[in-house]
């Protein structure tokens, strides 16, 4: 099957045209823009939530996103188990939503954070990871609010479930404070929901799909998708 992926783009959205880009010219998936405003997926087998500052940040991270329009229609595909796809802001507006546990704080550091990091493949379980060989996958990030927070009992659960799916490592899979960008507990670079249909990660795939770039990892997870689909 080829999918087609469903790019939502909000008012302050920076990774909408990367996110497309790499679904459909490096990849050859079918894919679409779906206006914010819009209710409509127009057939889309995938939604890609994708990285910026939605609606400016104002309030929190993704606050204002998750009351567009467009995420009732979102929310309600998650629920019948439509794949969704939360990267960088997108992660944070699926936080928001309560599709995904937790929330997301301001980096440790209170710098933004803009570098290539290392994150460790929790478990292959799931439509993201299943076809994902690779231990370790070397992604860039970008952002000033991508520390991970979740009270001790949702912690201890999504731990429990295995819904924890990245973790910030060295390049050997080494887990450390050192080695993790923003003060996500438990190093959390990614997570997904209990049925495993909605991942929300702060590193961005989409910038390391091109070979021109000289990355591929990113392309990974897209391509587990459509063939797990």
């Amino acid at each position: 099957m080829k999918p087609k992926f469903g790019v939502v783009v909000f008012p302050g959205s920076n990774c909408d045209h990367d996110a497309y880009f790499a679904v459909k010219k490096v990849l050859g998936f079918e894919a679409e823009f779906l206006w914010h405003k819009e209710k409509e997926l127009k057939g889309s087998d995938v939604i890609i939530l994708p990285g910026g500052f939605s609606y400016g940040d104002y309030l929190r991270t993704g606050a204002i996103a998750r009351f567009s329009p467009i995420m009732e229609s979102v929310y309600n595909f998650a629920e019948k188990g439509g794949v969704v796809i939360g990267i960088c802001n997108g992660f944070q507006i699926l936080l928001e939503l309560g599709l995904l546990p937790g929330a997301m704080m301001r980096n440790e550091s209170l710098k933004f954070v803009c570098k290539d990091v290392f994150i460790r493949v929790e478990n292959n379980n799931n439509i993201f990871t299943k076809s994902v060989d690779q231990k370790i996958l070397k992604i860039p990030v970008a952002h000033g609010e991508g520390n991970y927070f979740a009270d001790e009992q949702t912690l201890d659960e999504i731990e429990k479930n295995g819904q924890v799916l990245f973790r910030y490592v060295s390049n050997k899979g080494k887990i450390g404070s050192e080695f993790n960008p923003n003060g996500s507990l438990n190093n959390i670079a990614g997570i997904i929901n209990k049925k495993k249909n909605v991942m929300g990660l702060m590193p961005h795939p989409e910038r390391c799909c091109d070979p021109l770039l000289g990355n591929t990892d990113g392309s990974l997870l897209f391509k587990s998708v459509a063939e797990n689909l």
